[in-house]
């Protein structure tokens, strides 16, 4: 078994920065791949990146540019700076890991945390 915690989530104004931090613990060598998806209010849940063990990223189209994944693998963490944040990145957001290298559909993950909440106001 693999324990993700997420942490970093918060209230924000338009335009400011959050940094997302994401915590692996237990049977860490399955997690070749950690990724972050989101779920806004009434949306289903979202791809939005995801990093391999050799660090290679992947994200979604609609936060190229202001989104940054980062992991490391000593310390078994994930972090996904957002940067220039906008209302409609109000999501909860979570941290997942998966044995696969950069899989983008979330039944492709098999560990999840439990979420952080983002909430941006305008």
């Amino acid at each position: 078994q693999v324990q993700l915690v997420e942490s970093g989530g918060g209230s924000v104004q338009a335009g400011e920065s959050l940094r997302l931090s994401c915590a692996a613990s237990g049977r860490t060598f399955n997690t070749n791949a950690m990724g972050w998806f989101r779920q806004g209010p009434g949306k289903e849940r979202e791809f939005v990146a995801v990093a391999a063990w050799s660090g290679v990223t992947r994200y979604a189209d609609s936060v190229k540019g202001r989104f940054s994944i980062s992991r490391n693998n000593p310390k078994n963490t994930v972090n996904l700076q957002i940067n220039s944040l906008k209302p409609e990145d109000t999501a909860v957001y979570y941290c997942a890991a998966s044995a696969r290298c950069l899989p983008e559909r979330d039944n492709e993950y098999n560990y999840w945390g439990q979420g952080t909440q983002v909430t941006v106001s305008s």
